[in-house]
């Protein structure tokens, strides 16, 4: 009867719906990977039918593509491309991303790393459509870095030499690598200490 009624909301509510499947595959698969996530655990996530969500994914791999294209990418949108978009102080703004990124993350980041690099590890091998969307996520954090150091750079913050195309592959590399170092030994502290020395040296770049 439960179930029953699930559904009928479901049908009521579809937009709701998706967006409440889509948020318990992310969690599948942040926890064991797309390759582990099975989707009866999403439909008791959901209590949902498999009509319900066949109605809206018609196989594991679309929803797979869906939980990046519609969970992951925007949360890492708003974690580095809106507050770095038309900050007056661009490598003031960076710093404080960076910053903030130790406390104001949940603690599944730590437990279980992050969720764009953890599939990107995972999939970007083995599915074209995964390593597509992946690699545009990754495309999307760097080029709001670099646009970040550009403007500090005609604002006379960091020096004239700088390359910040190859800046911002290393900030992200860095991030990418703090976040995992942070999960192996999971510690909050672990991180904060790599988050410490990634900025030391963009504070190393200011123009003198």
């Amino acid at each position: 009867m439960e179930q029953a009624e699930n559904t009928a909301r479901a049908q009521r509510n579809p937009d709701q719906t998706r967006q409440r499947i889509l948020e318990a595959a992310f969690m599948e698969i942040y926890r064991n990977g797309f390759q582990g996530m099975r989707l009866d655990e999403v439909l008791a996530a959901t209590r949902l039918t498999k009509g319900a969500l066949y109605h809206h994914f018609p196989n594991k791999q679309a929803l797979g593509y869906a939980v990046v294209d519609e969970v992951i990418l925007p949360t890492m949108q708003a974690m580095w491309v809106q507050p770095l978009r038309g900050a007056e102080e661009p490598l003031g703004a960076l710093v404080e991303v960076i910053e903030q990124m130790v406390d104001s993350k949940p603690p599944e980041m730590i437990q279980y790393g992050c969720p764009l690099n953890n599939l990107a590890q995972e999939m970007s091998p083995l599915d074209e459509g995964f390593r597509q969307r992946l690699d545009y996520a990754f495309a999307i954090w760097h080029d709001s870095v670099q646009a970040a150091l550009e403007q500090a750079q005609r604002l006379g913050q960091i020096r004239k030499d700088c390359n910040c195309d190859e800046i911002a592959t290393f900030v992200l590399a860095a991030m990418e690598g703090c976040i995992g170092l942070a999960k192996a030994a999971q510690s909050r502290e672990r991180l904060r200490t790599c988050n410490r020395g990634l900025i030391q040296f963009l504070q190393s770049l200011k123009a003198h």
